[in-house]
């Protein structure tokens, strides 16, 4: 499946080679509960027609209208929400307001390195002068944001989150599919030569050798997500000693409530600290009464999504986490 990025670039490209006027659309600014976030997209065809999303859909609407007999032919900027009248016109919750930079595009050529590398699954930015509407795409460095600095628009393309899936069963296929969708680097580890020779999702990094190797190299961070899913304690219980000393996000192991209490025992006795045993999630993903893969899967993402989002609630105690790098 398509990340949202994607779908919008792949769009945009198509008009563009066939001719159609197109202009892309960021988000660069919200204030309060505004529909979507800072570096969202919507490309937007010079008859109206839509790609992407920028906020409930109100605001989409009066873009089309707005531009549909006088389409831009330089960036400028466009808020939504100024008032308490404006923000119900355009169902713009609880007073929130968006800023918008509005890039006519002249060709695909602007864009489509942009696509290529977000098709390449890599992190890049992509930066446009709103005075001359250049535009250039560099690497992503540690203090890169979404967002307009000045006359410089910065955006950033490509999957900013990553996901280890230790074990290629049926559950782990699920998720790569559905992580993917939601703009993670799915990278899969398992030496079972048969679970991968019945691996059928595309898009994924194989990553060889054993699974306490692969994540000692990777060198999880705080946008790093590692998930033990074979039940084998052999291949689970030494990826997740290695896991959670680690500064990764989140490190979650599959099984029940007993096989969980079990796996921190054999922790502690490798020599884990008890506050590094305390950071493993287990059983894994909200507790929705999930039941088949495609179900455990969908509960994984859902709470990795809360404790992404801090959001609490009250069937499970999510921690307090610091702000995200």
């Amino acid at each position: 499946m398509d990340s949202m990025d994607l779908e919008v670039l792949s769009d945009a490209v198509a008009w563009l080679d066939f001719g159609q006027h197109v202009a892309l659309i960021t988000v660069v600014q919200t204030w309060g509960s505004a529909p979507r976030s800072v570096g969202a997209l919507l490309a937007l065809r010079a008859d109206g027609r839509l790609s992407g999303s920028v906020s409930g859909g109100c605001v989409e609407d009066d873009l089309a209208r707005r531009f549909q007999h006088a389409f831009p032919t330089r960036c400028e900027v466009v808020q939504y929400g100024g008032s308490d009248e404006e923000a119900r016109r355009f169902g713009l919750p609880c007073g929130g307001t968006l800023k918008l930079v509005v890039e006519p595009l002249d060709s695909a050529a602007s864009l489509r390195p942009a696509l290529d590398a977000v098709a390449r699954r890599e992190l890049w930015r992509r930066q446009v002068c709103l005075t001359t509407g250049q535009a250039r795409l560099v690497p992503v460095t540690a203090d890169s944001v979404a967002g307009l600095d000045g006359e410089w628009l910065t955006q950033i393309f490509g999957p900013r989150w990553r996901i280890l899936l230790i074990g290629a069963g049926q559950t782990s296929q699920y998720l790569a599919q559905m992580a993917q969708s939601l703009d993670y680097r799915v990278l899969v580890c398992d030496p079972r030569q048969e679970y991968r020779e019945t691996w059928k999702v595309s898009g994924v990094e194989w990553m060889n050798g054993m699974p306490d190797d692969v994540v000692r190299e990777m060198r999880p961070d705080r946008r790093t997500v590692i998930l033990a899913l074979t039940h084998d304690p052999k291949l689970d219980d030494m990826a997740l000693m290695e896991a959670l000393t680690t500064d990764a996000f989140y490190v979650g192991a599959i099984g029940s409530r007993s096989n969980n209490a079990n796996r921190r025992a054999r922790l502690a006795r490798l020599d884990l600290r008890a506050e590094q045993i305390a950071r493993l999630h287990g059983p894994v993903g909200l507790p929705i009464g999930s039941r088949t893969p495609p179900e455990i899967a969908l509960s994984i993402l859902a709470e990795l999504i809360a404790l992404r989002s801090q959001v609490g609630f009250s069937a499970i105690a999510l921690h307090r986490l610091p702000a995200l790098p």
